[in-house]
């Protein structure tokens, strides 16, 4: 099949991981020149790959003309270790803090230098929550974030100080005062945020540590304010990380 010189020598498997990857947290629904253009194929061969992925269900065709990622991409993805051993293991105890305070609560994973947010409820106060399920934010701007970029390595660390982008007026993007804070996770067990990544949310995020004390995840609550209940919600959080920690060591 003669091809666009720029594909050339790309298997097909490549051109439609390239499609799938078109897609992003910021980038949800796409059309098909949109998709061809971020995943650097012609359109005639984008067209054709796509309409395989649509008809195998990995992706959606809305009215609108524009796709979305499909149903079974999705249920894929929940067979995933991380996603179904960690989110099925932590689930209760998310409910039970869920349940105490009726605050947002996230469950969370470092990829690489962002968080990756595995679970989410959704609190009953109108506090502004960015993050959605499967969604990516930064690790420095972000509660969970910040319990996870404490405990990441030393590269990881430097990486991340190096480009800390400002989200809001008061997210921190001093490397020093950063790693005052990292070290603060270790020495108090859990961290904050003040309206660092949307205005009007306060963050506050502990460690679940499996049973050989390596840190595999966060878990993290939204609220309007840190300034009255830290402690009773650091307290709640602690213990459901146990349980976690507990239940992934069993």
């Amino acid at each position: 099949m003669a091809g666009n010189s720029a594909e050339s020598g790309i298997t097909v498997a490549s051109r439609v991981l390239a499609l799938l990857g078109s897609f992003d947290p910021e980038h949800r629904a796409l059309t098909l020149s949109e998709m061809a253009r971020r995943a650097g194929l012609s359109l005639p061969t984008a067209h054709r790959l796509v309409s395989e992925l649509v008809d195998w269900g990995a992706v959606v065709r809305r009215s609108s003309g524009k796709y979305v990622i499909g149903r079974r991409l999705w249920d894929l993805g929940l067979l995933s270790p991380t996603q179904s051993g960690l989110r099925q293991v932590a689930s209760p105890f998310l409910h039970d803090i869920y349940g105490a305070t009726l605050a947002t609560v996230h469950l969370a994973v470092r990829d690489e230098l962002d968080v990756l947010y595995l679970d989410r409820l959704s609190g009953h106060a109108s506090v502004p929550v960015v993050s959605q399920i499967g969604s990516r934010l930064p690790l420095h701007a972000t509660g969970v974030g910040k319990v996870l970029l404490a405990y990441a390595p030393e590269d990881v660390q430097t990486a991340v100080l190096s480009d800390l982008t400002r989200i809001t007026p008061y997210t921190i993007t001093q490397p020093g005062l950063l790693r005052d804070q990292l070290r603060r996770v270790h020495r108090e067990g859990y961290a904050t945020t003040v309206e660092e990544m949307s205005l009007g949310a306060c963050s506050v995020a502990v460690p679940i540590r499996a049973s050989n004390g390596q840190v595999v995840a966060a878990l993290g609550i939204v609220v309007p304010t840190l300034k009255r209940d830290r402690a009773r919600l650091v307290a709640a959080l602690q213990v459901a990380a146990q349980g976690v920690g507990r239940s992934l060591g069993v």
